[in-house]
């Protein structure tokens, strides 16, 4: 290689150096601006983490402090001081509807169960586990007709309380008089393979009871 080659080779390097140096002081804030919006962006995660589980936990102890009052109307009014998430408020509020059915506020309780089944913001679990417990609350002084009517949307295809709606509407048609639908749909439990050994002997003894006959659960 020439001379002149040499340093035309080492000009045009220089050349690059200085314009990767110029291009690094006057664009080089936005790297550091990137690297800082990272690191601040995981700080802030782990924050906002360590910030829910501190939430969490603080409202896990409110909980449980509250189930420790030494009544059902104190222990329902600790838990109504309880400022719940999204997560904990239908558990919250069921919570709550129990100790005031343990108070002897069944109208409370009602009431309670029947917001939860009706807010379509609920996850559907909850929202049917209320509808089931609010149909058993107030059976004695809703019509069967009606509360066979309410149950039966539970009764869907997979559904989590499907075994436990037919075995309330069993019971609302044994009220309404219709005792052979009562009957057909207590067999139908006593061989369905998702109805616990508690429900099939339930069934077993309405069924006898009603003079159907049944077979040993």
């Amino acid at each position: 290689m020439s001379d002149t080659d040499s340093f035309i080779e080492e000009v045009t390097e220089e050349v690059r150096r200085d314009k990767l140096f110029g291009y690094i002081r006057r664009y080089g804030w936005i790297a550091v601006v990137a690297v800082l919006l990272l690191v601040g962006g995981a700080a802030y995660k782990e924050y906002s983490k360590a910030q829910n589980r501190s939430a969490a936990q603080a409202r896990g102890d409110a909980i449980l402090s509250a189930l420790d009052a030494d009544d059902s109307t104190a222990r329902a009014a600790a838990l109504a001081q309880i400022e719940p998430d999204a997560q904990t408020a239908p558990i919250i509020a069921m919570l709550r509807s129990a100790e005031a059915r343990a108070a002897d506020d069944p109208a409370a309780a009602a009431e309670t169960l029947r917001a939860i089944a009706e807010d379509t913001t609920q996850s559907q679990l909850y929202r049917e586990l209320s509808a089931l417990k609010l149909a058993i609350l107030t059976a004695s002084e809703t019509d069967p007709a009606q509360r066979i009517e309410t149950l039966q949307p539970l009764t869907r295809p997979g559904g989590p309380f499907r075994v436990l709606a037919e075995e309330q509407i069993a019971l609302a048609e044994i009220e309404k008089g219709s005792t052979a639908d009562a009957i057909a749909r207590l067999k139908a439990l006593m061989e369905d393979t998702e109805s616990s050994r508690g429900l099939r002997q339930r069934a077993s003894q309405l069924i006898v009871a009603l003079g159907g006959g049944a077979d040993p659960a």
